[in-house]
């Protein structure tokens, strides 16, 4: 086994453990999944309990559970006190399968092996300058997702489940006009355009993405919004529908590389009149070596898809290309911000 020495006495930095730590990463994903398909923090919702008491729930051994339990809570998803029961921490409780905005299954499709086993193929995406994803599985992903239904419903759940808190932040954020027509291009089952609609009463809004994803939509699920949407099924590298006020692309661009991009970006150019918006919601790429998701995701984008995250000016020469003019750039509170053009 790896020796990994704590911090000197002098408060030196241990390179070897954390090096050690940062290689093991993986575990870090297959723990967190192992607690988010037992349940554990739906069993820890009326209180604290030991792993014993946790094992018989979820029929697991107690031993080992208690283990992975440890584990997790030195990540801050769970607390283990003086008498060994392990307490919800605000990161746990977001795997509560009943959570307002519920991340359970949005865990369990992030750790799902069509992420992880291309993760372990980045070496070749690297190397060959293409998505590792493709060379394993054997096609594209969205290909793959068509022949497996059950993999598709978990994408559409596990992204829907992902987006929830940010869907209310973009809706808070941007100042959306009270009326007109919004199109929510690739949106997936909805979220987004209901929490729009939800805070513009006077605003219709038309849904538009893959059929597998449109016909799970959640929209006819809100009263308040109840005649004021359509669901369209469609390709948006063929088309997208016409007639929209506000057009909105929220993290389908950073799927694709240029061309792709650029064949979506026309299509809603095409579709927009002279006074239409678009609103692009995805990560900004910051420059220096701070942290930021969106530097994560533009890893997992390069693996799985040939997609990308941007920078600013990247945003803005993939716009003027289509014939669209970057207006203004408004950062969230989390990792997306809005990237706002219109008609060049």
């Amino acid at each position: 086994m790896v020796d990994t020495p704590g911090t000197g006495d002098d408060g030196t930095q241990d390179v070897a453990g954390e090096l050690v730590e940062h290689a093991l990463g993986h575990l870090f994903s297959a723990a967190l999944r192992t607690a988010a398909h037992c349940r554990i923090a739906d069993r820890l919702a009326a209180g604290p309990r030991t792993a014993g008491q946790l094992a018989e729930l979820t029929d697991t051994n107690a031993g080992h559970l208690r283990r992975v339990l440890r584990y997790l809570a030195t990540r801050g998803i769970f607390r283990e006190d003086a008498t060994g029961a392990f307490h919800l921490t605000p990161l746990g409780d977001a795997l509560r399968t009943d959570a307002p905005n519920s991340l359970h299954e949005g865990v369990l499709l992030l750790t799902d092996s069509i992420f992880l086993r291309t993760s372990a193929g980045l070496e070749e995406t690297v190397r060959k300058a293409g998505p590792s994803f493709e060379r394993i599985f054997g096609k594209p992903f969205f290909d793959h997702l068509a022949d497996d239904p059950a993999l598709e419903e978990l994408f559409d759940t596990g992204m829907a489940a992902l987006s929830g808190p940010i869907d209310a932040v973009i809706a808070g954020t941007y100042p959306f006009p009270e009326k007109g027509t919004v199109v929510d291009v690739g949106g997936g089952r909805g979220g987004l355009l209901r929490a729009v609609l939800r805070g513009r009463p006077g605003l219709t809004g038309i849904l538009f993405d893959r059929p597998g994803a449109v016909s799970t939509h959640m929209l006819a699920d809100d009263d308040s919004i109840r005649g004021r949407w359509r669901a369209d099924a469609g390709d948006f590298f063929a088309e997208v529908p016409e007639g929209g006020d506000l057009y909105v692309i929220k993290h389908v661009l950073h799927n694709w590389p240029d061309d792709g991009c650029l064949r979506i970006l026309r299509n809603c150019r095409a579709a927009m009149a002279p006074d239409a918006r678009l609103l692009i919601v995805d990560a900004v790429l910051p420059s220096g070596n701070a942290p930021h998701l969106g530097k994560t995701l533009d890893v997992v984008m390069s693996a799985v898809l040939d997609g990308q995250e941007r920078t600013e000016d990247e945003f803005s020469a993939l716009l003027t290309v289509a014939g669209l003019r970057l207006t203004r750039i408004l950062p969230t509170e989390m990792h997306p911000s809005i990237v706002e053009a219109e008609v060049a």
